[in-house]
C-alpha cells in the first residue's frame, strides 16, 4: 500500500508556514493518541503515520528534500523513525515516535526543546526589594537603583567565540542538544554532556565571557515608583533581567515595594488613622487641635465637649492616592484621652473636689456600677 502524502496527512496545504505545520501536528496527535482511543484499531497506525509526516516536515531540509522527490528521498530506511524496508518497528520506534509527541506536544513548556534551535538561552528574571518611606509613597518618586546582574560580553557582541570564530555543532548529539538512550519500550532522553545542551561547542571561546556571552556587572537602573504604591506592589521592567547566554533574550527584572512603618499613621488601604492624645481637660469642655497630614501639611480638628478614648473623626481626601484609579482615600483622627500623671498635692486636692461635684456627670460609670449592684444582689438572693 502506497504512503499518503505527508501533507494530506496533517491537512495541510504544500505552502503552510512552520508554525501551521506545528499547530496541524499537535491537533492530529491529541486526536490520534492510541490513550485516547482504545475503541480505535487504526489509532496506532494513524498515530505514527502523523509522527513520520511531521517529523519530515518540521525539519526544514527534510522537507525540502520531499517537496522536490516526495517519498523517495527518504526510501531505504532515510525517513523519520522508519526502518530499513520502510514501516515503524514494534517497540523501539513507536517509543521513540511517542517520545517526539510528549517533545512537541510539552517542550515549551517545560523549557525542553532542542539545544539545536534553542542554543541562545533566555536569561533569568531577577527580583530587587526595593524599601521606600510612606511620604514616598504619597507622592511617587524616580529612585535610582543599583542592580548586581549579567550583561551582554561587548567583546564578542554575546556569542561567545572569539572575533571571527562560528561555533560548531556538537559531534555528540548532532546539535539537538539532548542525547536518547533506548531501554526497552521507554526512550530515556537527556541533556548532552558534551554541549551541555547548547547543541554547538565554541572551539575558540571568548576570553573575556569564557564562551558564556555574558559577564557580571553592577547596573544602575532609573525606576518610576507611581503614588498610591504599597507593600507587595511588583513593578516590571521588561528586559531589565540577566543577559541571555549566547545572545538569547534578556530576563526581566521585578521590583518588588515594602513600604516602612511611619512614626504618625497607620494604612489601610488607601486609608490612613492617626492616634491623637487630648487631655482630659480638652475631651472634657472641647475645643480645637491641630493634626499632622501626609502630604506635610496641617488641619484642624474640632473636638466635641465629652468626647471619649477611641472616638473617631475623618477627614475626607487626606489620606493616600489610589494606584490605580482617581482621588484619595480618607484620614481618620482617633482620639486618646489621656489621665493626668504626676500630680501635685493641689492638684490632687482639686480632682478630689471636682470628683464630688461631677457624679452625675459620669453616664457611663453611674450605668455600670447600677448594673454591678443589681447582680450583686441578684447573687445574694
Amino acid at each position: 500500500m502506497s504512503k499518503r502524502d505527508y501533507y494530506e496527512v496533517l491537512g495541510i496545504s504544500k505552502g503552510a508556514s512552520a508554525d501551521e505545520i506545528k499547530k496541524a501536528y499537535r491537533k492530529k496527535a491529541k486526536e490520534l493518541h492510541p490513550d485516547r482511543n482504545a475503541d480505535n484499531p487504526d489509532a496506532e497506525a494513524q498515530f505514527k503515520e502523523a509522527n513520520e509526516a511531521y517529523d519530515v516536515l518540521k525539519d526544514p531540509e527534510k522537507k525540502a528534500a520531499y517537496d522536490r522527490f516526495g517519498h523517495a528521498a527518504f526510501e531505504g530506511g532515510m525517513g523519520a523513525g522508519a526502518r530499513p524496508g520502510g514501516g515503524y518497528g514494534q517497540q523501539g520506534d513507536f517509543a521513540s515516535a511517542f517520545s517526539d509527541v510528549f517533545d512537541d506536544l510539552f517542550g515549551d513548556f517545560m523549557g525542553q526543546r532542542g539545544g539545536g534551535r534553542s542554543r541562545a538561552t533566555r536569561g533569568s528574571d531577577l527580583r530587587y526589594n526595593l524599601r521606600v518611606t510612606l511620604e514616598e509613597a504619597y507622592e511617587g518618586l524616580q529612585k535610582t537603583i543599583t542592580v548586581p546582574t549579567s550583561v551582554m560580553c561587548e567583546t564578542c557582541d554575546g556569542s561567545g567565540a572569539e572575533s571571527g570564530a562560528e561555533p560548531t555543532t556538537c559531534p555528540t548529539c548532532s546539535g539537538m542538544g539532548k542525547v536518547r538512550a533506548q531501554q526497552g519500550f521507554f526512550t530515556v532522553e537527556r541533556t548532552c554532556p558534551t554541549c551541555q545542551g547548547m547543541g554547538q561547542m565554541i572551539k575558540n571561546p571568548c576570553k573575556v565571557c569564557h564562551g558564556q556571552g555574558r559577564v557580571e556587572k553592577d547596573r544602575a537602573l532609573s525606576v518610576n515608583i507611581p503614588a498610591g504604591v504599597e507593600t507587595g506592589t511588583r513593578i516590571r521592567l521588561a528586559g531589565e533581567g540577566e543577559a541571555g547566554m549566547r545572545g538569547g533574550p534578556s530576563g526581566d527584572l521585578y521590583i518588588f515595594i515594602q513600604v516602612a512603618e511611619h512614626a504618625l499613621f497607620e494604612r489601610e488601604g488607601v486609608n490612613l488613622h492617626c492616634r491623637v492624645p487630648v487631655s482630659m481637660t480638652s475631651a472634657a469642655l472641647g475645643g480645637d487641635i491641630e493634626v499632622p497630614t501626609i502630604d506635610g501639611g496641617r488641619s484642624r480638628v474640632k473636638i466635641p465637649a465629652g468626647s471619649q478614648s477611641g472616638r473617631q473623626m475623618r477627614l475626607r481626601g487626606k489620606g493616600m492616592p489610589a494606584l490605580r484609579g482617581h482621588g484619595h482615600g480618607d484620614m481618620y483622627i482617633e482620639l486618646a484621652v489621656e489621665t493626668p500623671v504626676n500630680l501635685t498635692g493641689k492638684q490632687k486636692e482639686l480632682l478630689k473636689e471636682f470628683e464630688k461635684l461631677s457624679e452625675e456627670n459620669n453616664p457611663e460609670s453611674h450605668s455600670f456600677f447600677n448594673k454591678v449592684k443589681s447582680f450583686w444582689d441578684g447573687m445574694k438572693g
